[in-house]
């Protein structure tokens, strides 16, 4: 049985949604997206996301509809980080409010994050107020079920099974890990450390089975990047290259850094890996014609 949309945002409370006025930007294609805490209504109403919103929860259906295990969520609360730009939010946030509902949870233990998306210099996957800092937030969306303060449970971008299995799963107690296994590590590392031990080489080793894709660290050291963390970013970029070392992309993304860090020589180094792998790539060329018009 379908849940109706708009008995939804009658179940959310005025107070909330007053004290939750949402806060607009627009990034440099002149598109209207969210920062930082809103009502779900917003995504609901707004004629900018209901469209993609509505469609994507009207195609999710619990497969159990008396969600038993939803009792185990009963104290819980959820905080959504999001990016109204990211495919994956407009995929997964719209279902997992759809599940959440019809298994009879209430939608106010939902709180919504909107995140800056590219194109927001300094404040990639960040709020306008921070609302991410401390939350090791590298990849959106990333749902975080708390009780009484403390995180217990965590899904990153998208299931590791389904949907409604994982969601079963924490509320039972036994919540798979989160994806992304590597990122989550570095950046529960630096959060605890300033790194001083850092071993580039032992990080590889300990790293390589447990890392995909080179996006994955590729898209955590452009977060330190953004987040102005320069020290970070460029041990996340040098490992990539570890990792990763006949892909063109993990020098480039390095070179960057390196480059902001002011080490133009170093970063020229790591422009000419690129064109070793890619001889026509036209960003290399130009990055390196820049360096060297900087001597």
């Amino acid at each position: 049985m379908r849940t109706v949309l708009p008995l939804i945002t009658l179940l959310i409370s005025c107070t909330s949604i007053l004290a939750q006025v949402p806060n607009f930007y627009e990034n440099n294609r002149g598109q209207k997206h969210l920062a930082g805490p809103f009502p779900l209504a917003t995504l609901e109403e707004d004629a900018t996301y209901a469209s993609w919103y509505r469609a994507s929860y009207e195609k999710f259906e619990l497969r159990d509809e008396k969600a038993k295990w939803a009792k185990g969520l009963k104290d819980a609360q959820v905080t959504i980080y999001m990016g109204t730009w990211c495919g994956d939010s407009k995929n997964y946030v719209p279902k997992f409010v759809h599940a959440w509902v019809q298994a009879g949870l209430s939608p106010n233990q939902l709180k919504f994050v909107g995140l800056y998306g590219h194109g927001q210099e300094g404040k990639y996957k960040q709020g306008p107020k921070a609302e991410e800092k401390d939350r090791m937030i590298h990849r959106v969306p990333t749902f975080i079920f708390e009780r009484d303060g403390e995180e217990f449970a965590r899904i990153v971008e998208e299931p590791v099974n389904d949907l409604e299995t994982d969601i079963a799963q924490i509320a039972l107690g036994f919540p798979s890990t989160p994806s992304y296994r590597a990122a989550n590590y570095l950046m529960e590392y630096f959060s605890n450390s300033e790194g001083p031990d850092w071993n580039v080489d032992q990080f590889a080793r300990g790293l390589r089975y447990h890392v995909q894709r080179s996006s994955e660290l590729n898209t955590l050291g452009y977060v330190y990047l953004s987040a102005d963390k320069l020290d970070v970013a460029l041990k996340v970029f040098e490992l990539n290259t570890k990792l990763f070392p006949h892909e063109h992309n993990v020098y480039d993304s390095y070179a960057e850094a390196l480059a902001t860090n002011g080490e133009k020589e170093l970063a020229q180094a790591f422009y000419e890996k690129v064109l070793l792998l890619d001889r026509f790539n036209e960003n290399a060329t130009q990055q390196i014609a820049k360096l060297r018009e900087g001597k």
